[in-house]
């Protein structure tokens, strides 16, 4: 019976068998963090290949073992697209993913970037096999049956997180005269870029108005009673303009903070070009932020050298950096009643010469499971603390954007009880760039 040609006709207990086999190895390879393009590559047993197998003799396009049950792997070659090559020539200089398929919803060519999506592609098998987003599937056979082109979106959760865009084109090639569409063109967009940009739009604006009703509601509250049973009691008045006041600050620093990360963010595929003397900056920071140091008792200790440290950058963003981290450091590093400042010349690792201004507290320091989200929009550790504070939860934001305009970095460390460090890294101008501010 061996190499017995079965069209349409499969035993009940064969179909099971080709999937339930390689479905318990195939999930213990994907746990152990086998990628699914070497799992189809490499072994024959895995379910992809086994369902592919099933397929093929359910479709006639296989021979059948008859002493294994297994399906052979050979692909029945007459199906091939007399002009494949041609089209694999077309869509190979193609920048996107595209997959052309028969009229049989058999692969006849994709390119490279097709692999992306579907790893496991194979030429002259069932289109169907790897391309198993429901919505695809819908959609190719939409396009096959009513022969008008298509457009579906759909989503990947494997090997990440993905969003695409994708096309589904009948075309009738030159020289077919039966009146149906010879092929399939399915082209894809990924969206993921765009949806990802989608949800932090969606995300920040709920933060913002979240933060900007709280001082709000807080107003609105105090004008009612103003108007009502405190009209008259000039110790309540005072009482409440006060603390009107106070959250009219919140609302107007939130909103300079929204602005400026907005300019930054704005600009910030425009690395600057003038010249600046850090040194002088850490000396003005420092003696701006006096006053507030001495309100939190705490002194500022700043070890810098004596000639001027150049680097390339807008000196009012490394001011408004530089102010966030110092002003951060003493409102919550108030308990160790000291932040050190401190400015070197240094290398990279790899040997490039960058400038760093450390900033050093020794409040209570910040637990590891906030460090990786403390440059998020709106992140606290502590929202009360911050909030009575003065916070705005966008400070540590703009830090990161600043340096990042400037070709530089953030780098915190921290330890609980001992305080925390933020370093800022920004890289010094070479021998061919200007060295005068």
């Amino acid at each position: 019976m061996s190499g017995t040609r079965i069209n349409m006709l499969v035993s009940a207990p064969l179909f099971p068998k080709f999937v339930s086999e390689g479905a318990t190895t195939y999930h213990e390879l994907r746990k152990r963090g086998t990628s699914r393009m070497a799992i189809d590559d490499n072994r024959r047993d895995s379910w992809p290949n086994r369902l592919r197998g099933a397929l093929r003799i359910l479709l006639g396009n296989v021979a059948l073992d008859g002493r294994s049950g297994i399906a052979l792997p050979a692909i029945d070659r007459t199906r091939t697209h007399p002009q494949a090559m041609l089209i694999e020539s077309l869509i190979g200089g193609l920048p996107g993913p595209a997959i052309v398929l028969d009229r049989n919803g058999l692969v006849i060519a994709f390119n490279e970037a097709a692999t992306t999506i579907a790893p496991a592609l194979r030429r002259g098998e069932p289109a169907l096999i790897t391309l198993r987003m429901p919505e695809l599937v819908d959609a190719i056979r939409r396009a096959s049956k009513h022969r008008e082109p298509q457009r579906v979106e759909f989503f990947e959760r494997v090997p990440l997180d993905r969003w695409f865009e994708a096309f589904v084109m009948p075309v009738k090639l030159a020289g077919v005269g039966d009146g149906e569409s010879d092929i399939l063109l399915m082209t894809f967009n990924d969206l993921s870029p765009l949806r990802r940009v989608e949800e932090m739009r969606a995300d920040f604006i709920a933060n913002a108005s979240h933060e900007l009703r709280t001082p709000l509601a807080a107003l609105l509250g105090f004008i009612e009673t103003l108007q009502g049973t405190a009209k008259d009691d000039p110790l309540a008045r005072e009482k409440f303009l006060t603390i009107m006041q106070g959250q009219a600050t919140r609302m107007a620093r939130l909103i300079d903070d929204l602005l400026s990360l907005s300019r930054i963010e704005l600009n910030e595929h425009l690395q600057p070009d003038t010249p600046v003397d850090l040194a002088r900056i850490v000396r003005q920071v420092t003696d701006g932020l006096q006053t507030l140091a001495r309100d939190r008792d705490v002194e500022i200790k700043v070890t810098a050298p004596q000639d001027a440290l150049i680097v390339l950058g807008d000196r009012d963003e490394l001011i408004r950096a530089l102010e966030n981290l110092v002003e951060n450091a003493l409102k919550y590093g108030t308990a160790g009643k000291r932040v050190d400042i401190t400015l070197t010349r240094t290398q990279t690792r790899a040997g490039t010469p960058e400038a760093q201004v450390a900033v050093r507290d020794y409040g209570p320091g910040i637990a590891p499971e906030h460090m990786p989200r403390l440059t998020e929009r709106f992140y606290r550790v502590d929202v009360a603390d911050s909030r009575s504070q003065g916070g705005t939860g966008l400070g540590l934001a703009l830090v990161k954007h600043v340096l990042n305009r400037h070709g530089g970095k953030l780098a915190i460390e921290s330890t609980l009880g001992a305080g925390a460090t933020f370093t800022m890294h920004l890289p010094l101008p070479t021998a061919e760039s200007p060295a005068t501010p």
